[in-house]
């Protein structure tokens, strides 16, 4: 059981972590920034779904060998950068969608070529799990907070990794929800909607190259 003061501190600086830049809250930024709020929450959800498997990765010691595999490394790293070059191609071609501003709010709307929710929950989880610093993180970052006088070691690192996607949930939900807001106002522009695409396309595309340049 983990006492209260560490909870309160271990909880304050997930979040605190979860606001630093990073490939995970850009990469929310410019998903909700483009198909809007709804989509922006799937990202989230789909990256915390992520960070599950982050959390187990340390508890049952597969972290420790990305640590220790410059293959396994390496290869994680690459399927992931590989993964960011598609997302970057594909916004690179994306048309944009203008809604209609005369249209009242029941009217129904265009088919929109936005992914699915599922689809957007996958990217989240594939982006998630193919960052190896994120494992090595909480490698180094969980093993602070716990102690084996409390009990069991792997209980308290599912507790802690439970906090840390609670904390992360809340800090890109709310960037998901603004920069969603933001989304939704250029809808009624094809230029603003194209320029947006081809930014976004080129952060990928940054987030790829940073991703298989990183090193342990």
């Amino acid at each position: 059981m983990l006492p209260l003061e560490t909870v309160f501190s271990f909880f304050g600086i997930a979040v605190l972590l979860a606001f630093a830049p990073g490939p995970d809250n850009v990469f929310v930024l410019m998903q909700s920034a483009t198909y809007g709020r709804r989509a922006g929450l799937f990202v989230v959800l789909g990256l915390c779904t992520g960070l599950i498997g982050h959390t187990v990765a340390v508890t049952v010691g597969l972290a420790a060998l990305f640590a220790a595999s410059t293959t396994a490394f390496t290869l994680l790293k690459l399927a992931g950068a590989a993964y960011l070059l598609y997302l970057a191609w594909g916004a690179w071609r994306a048309r944009p969608e203008v809604s209609d501003p005369t249209a009242g709010h029941d009217a129904p709307k265009p088919a929109k070529l936005a992914p699915s929710g599922w689809a957007l929950f996958r990217r989240g989880i594939i982006m998630n799990l193919t960052n190896p610093k994120v494992s090595l993180f909480f490698l180094a970052f969980l093993p602070q907070f716990t102690s084996p006088a409390r009990g069991s070691v792997a209980l308290q690192t599912i507790s802690l990794g439970a906090l840390f996607m609670l904390a992360t949930l809340l800090v890109f939900g709310a960037i998901a929800f603004f920069s969603g807001l933001f989304g939704e106002r250029i809808q009624g522009s094809a230029k603003a909607q194209l320029w947006l695409n081809r930014f976004a396309a080129v952060v990928f595309l940054g987030l790829a190259a940073r991703l298989a340049l990183v090193d342990r």
